[in-house]
């Protein structure tokens, strides 16, 4: 099959193609992985993307439904250098995703990181004429920027679902903006009880289930739309502990009068250092968001508490007083390094100061 990658700044990169026969539109956006190609591709947050991996061989290991973060792909195409399994090429079809080999994602990531993202057309057909690739150009071009789409109810479950555990410890009510699976997987593997609930819950029905905790889950687009969720977490500040992690991070810092911005190609792999403020220690951190946190917007008691090492942006903020904090990487890692999993330890024990 014939695949061709559009981008709207008119760049065209002709490839083989893989996975479904389908034309797809996205921000075309790369990550740093090594290895985590079936997490990257089910992880929520990559909603309304096209995602490249950098590194140049993918599907080597297979794929296996124990490593997914969602119930599906969710990424809108897949970008690589080259594919060294069916296994992924059928993962693809399977969920009805486009996906291109055999182009040059070292040129085109560097072109992302001098230029930033860009908006782009993915198409994977038997045959692609050359009119049909100016077409392609002339409807990327017409089609929305990401910060003017509605994602997070594309990807937020519409119903509530209650985690059990065994021998329970606190319950967390989880604000599902496009959970990954390994965020609840390690709040219940500390004994925690997670009542998941759809992004657009009204915070008097959240203290109904009387949580020891709300946490504000990851998930795709600009937090900035999401309004009624701003919202809901001003209304819950100084009621009950909150956490977040990293849209739920910039959702808070909204809350609390903050700003957010978008950056130029974002953060997404799983080797970005970041800093600790209380204790200097370094961590090494799995990320994947384009959004982040205006450090002197935020007001006088609430405090940043990690910062990227490469670019010095907000990692994290903490309230001075109440029992609230939230990250903007990933603890859960899937996939990346698992050098924060202690903070999933540092959220069951906000239920002590309730």
């Amino acid at each position: 099959m014939e695949a061709v990658l559009v981008l709207e700044n008119g760049i065209v990169f002709k490839g083989k193609g893989f996975g479904a026969e389908k034309e797809v539109f996205g921000e075309l956006v790369f990550t740093t992985v090594m290895t985590g190609y079936v997490e990257v591709l089910t992880d929520p947050s990559y909603k309304g993307q096209i995602v490249m991996m950098t590194y140049p061989l993918e599907g080597n290991y297979g794929v296996k439904k124990e490593w997914f973060e969602s119930d599906g792909i969710k990424a809108e195409g897949f970008v690589v250098r080259e594919v060294t399994s069916k296994a992924l090429d059928d993962f693809l079809k399977e969920y009805e995703v486009p996906g291109i080999q055999d182009i040059d994602t070292r040129f085109l990531t560097r072109n992302i990181r001098d230029k930033g993202v860009v908006k782009s057309c993915l198409k994977v057909a038997e045959e692609i004429t050359d009119e049909e690739i100016k077409d392609l150009l002339d409807k990327v071009k017409k089609y929305k920027d990401i910060s003017d789409i509605d994602l997070v109810p594309l990807v937020s479950t519409k119903e509530t679902i209650i985690h059990k555990t065994i021998n329970k410890k606190a319950r967390c009510v989880l604000i599902d903006c496009g959970v990954k699976m390994n965020i609840i997987r390690s709040l219940v593997k500390r004994n925690c009880e997670v009542v998941q609930v759809p992004y657009n819950t009204k915070y008097d029905e959240i203290l109904e289930y009387k949580p020891d905790f709300v946490l504000i889950s990851n998930g795709p687009g600009d937090p900035a739309r999401l309004k009624d969720v701003i919202k809901c977490i001003k209304n819950l500040i100084g009621v009950v502990p909150i956490t977040g992690i990293c849209l739920g991070n910039q959702l808070l810092a909204l809350a609390f009068g903050g700003d957010t911005y978008k950056m130029k190609f974002g953060h997404r792999g799983g080797n970005q250092p970041v800093k600790d403020l209380e204790t200097d220690k370094v961590y090494i951190t799995s990320q994947n968001h384009g959004f982040a946190v205006r450090e002197e917007s935020l007001p006088d008691d609430v405090k940043v508490s990690f910062i990227n090492l490469n670019d010095m942006t907000v990692e994290g903020i903490k309230h001075n007083d109440l029992p609230i904090f939230s990250v903007q990487f990933h603890p859960e890692a899937r996939p990346g390094p698992h050098d924060t999993m202690f903070l999933f330890d540092e959220m069951v024990k906000l239920k002590d100061r309730k």
